[in-house]
């Protein structure tokens, strides 16, 4: 659990600096939590760290599909989660999705885009009611009028 707070800070950190998540934290925070996991709880600590792994990283990549989040955001959560394993990842990504939201608040305020943002929400979910799990042409990480949070 110390591990993946670790992991969890330095990427937040280097993420506010630089708006990047580099590989070389989240591919070895990953493995070194397979590692150590492996070491107190063998064959089933490993199993626990790569299903936690699975299930945050997964839950994060549906938002990279969509172009919601960038990449080094999925990987560093599945580092983390393969921390805390299968039991502790959905309480790790509710508690992200939480304080991302707080930021994402704090943004808006910020810059005042309240009304912006609602339109663009709405728009949003009617494209992602009638397209699925495809990029909005417009509204995703790629715009440049998008307001990107760490």
């Amino acid at each position: 659990m110390l591990g993946g707070a670790v992991c969890a800070i330095i990427g937040a950190t280097m993420d506010v600096r630089s708006n990047r998540i580099p590989n070389g934290l989240t591919y070895s925070g990953l493995v070194v939590a397979l590692v150590v996991r492996g070491g107190w709880g063998g064959w089933s600590g490993i199993g626990q760290g790569a299903l936690g792994a699975l299930l945050g990283g997964g839950i994060f990549f549906i938002l990279f599909l969509i172009r919601g989040m960038g990449a080094g955001d999925v990987k560093l959560m599945a580092a983390v989660c393969a921390w805390v394993g299968f039991r502790g990842s959905l309480t790790v990504v509710i508690a992200t999705a939480i304080a991302g939201g707080a930021l994402a608040l704090v943004y808006i305020v910020f810059y005042r885009r309240i009304a912006n943002t609602m339109r663009n929400i709405g728009a949003l979910l009617k494209h992602h009611v009638k397209s699925g799990v495809h990029p909005h042409p417009t509204l995703n990480l790629n715009a440049p009028a998008t307001i990107q949070l760490p």
